[in-house]
């Protein structure tokens, strides 16, 4: 008999360890599905710029954004589509973003990577190197400033970024200042070519965590069972008042950089070691073994969100694309579309 767990949520508040899990799995799938989506469009000459997925690495996404309340603040990367979900991004907003739709949050002026709404929290990002995090801490302190407490912010990050000034800097002031940061660092050993032997040479990123003070966390990446609790564990920290703390998470990437790549330089030995498991595949098993789903359940459930995400594209394809000559090129003031200000 399979076990009764509430209905997913984008705020980390489902009622259960199982129910955590299940919400978390179906923002993976939903994540994966819509990669797959965007990569097929890519193909198909229908999506300019590049397409960048995060196969292998939506355990540790969706863990992220199960784990923050909706109040909290999300740096997002690349590859966090399962974390956007699971923070509450419409599947829409990713999917005009990526045809460049003029309805979309970015109103198709700006690169598919770089989607958010800053006042709800999802921030739009810059770069992958580092950027982010001192705008999170940017976010933070003027919240502490304002008197605003209870709240936490997440940057997302790849171990190529630990290598950065960037990196050094903003953890250094949130260290300083003890914000309630969490740095979660998706260490798929690849800095796009560059293997982890030629970016650092300590043994884990985590021992990095105590030249700054802050407290470190490391987790199997291809373990949705691991990530949520340690996600839960290093958010809990930040939110009580213990200052940044840094999750490095161990996994690899399944794909290539971009859809453009095709990562024959990724070691075979890697991709055969545990470190290759899809985390996808990892959590099915996981939830039939422990009979919270069964595979007619999770056959539904795919089904149910490949029409989703069918839905979306058909939707946004019959929208217009941005006019530059009818373009009022000016900030985006609002959460609510069209409403700007010079």
């Amino acid at each position: 008999m399979l076990q009764t767990v509430s209905e997913p949520r984008a705020d980390g508040a489902a009622g259960s360890v199982a129910g955590a899990q299940l919400a978390a799995y179906r923002f993976m799938l939903k994540a994966r599905l819509l990669d797959d989506k965007f990569a097929a469009l890519y193909r198909a000459g229908k999506i300019h710029g590049g397409v960048f997925i995060g196969k292998g690495q939506e355990a540790l996404s969706a863990a992220t954004g199960v784990s923050l309340k909706k109040t909290d603040v999300f740096a997002p990367l690349i590859r966090d589509a399962a974390g956007r979900l699971a923070f509450g991004e419409p599947i829409i907003d990713a999917v005009r973003t990526y045809l460049g739709s003029a309805l979309g949050p970015m109103r198709g002026r700006d690169g598919n990577v770089h989607r958010g709404r800053p006042q709800t929290g999802l921030l739009p990002m810059i770069s992958h190197l580092g950027a982010m995090i001192s705008v999170v801490n940017g976010v933070l302190f003027a919240r502490r400033m304002k008197g605003i407490s209870g709240s936490v912010g997440v940057a997302s990050l790849g171990e190529g970024a630990t290598s950065t000034g960037a990196f050094h800097e903003a953890l250094n002031q949130a260290a300083v200042e003890k914000l309630p940061l969490i740095l979660v660092v998706a260490n798929n050993h690849y800095a796009y070519s560059t293997p982890n032997s030629r970016q650092f040479a300590c043994a884990d990123l985590a021992e990095k965590a105590v030249g700054y003070g802050v407290g470190s966390h490391s987790v199997d990446g291809t373990d949705l069972a691991a990530c949520l609790a340690t996600l839960t564990e290093a958010v809990g920290n930040a939110r009580a008042g213990h200052g940044p703390q840094l999750v490095v998470a161990n996994l690899l990437r399944l794909c290539g950089h971009g859809e453009h790549d095709d990562a024959s330089y990724i070691d075979p030995k890697l991709k055969k070691s545990p470190l290759g498991r899809d985390c996808l595949k990892v959590a099915e098993d996981f939830l039939v073994e422990e009979k919270i789903a069964d595979a007619a359940q999770l056959a539904v459930w795919r089904s149910e969100t490949i029409r989703e995400i069918e839905d979306a594209v058909a939707i946004v394809q019959r929208e217009p694309a941005p006019d530059p000559f009818a373009e009022k090129w000016c900030a985006i003031a609002s959460v609510h579309l069209g409403e700007t200000h010079e």
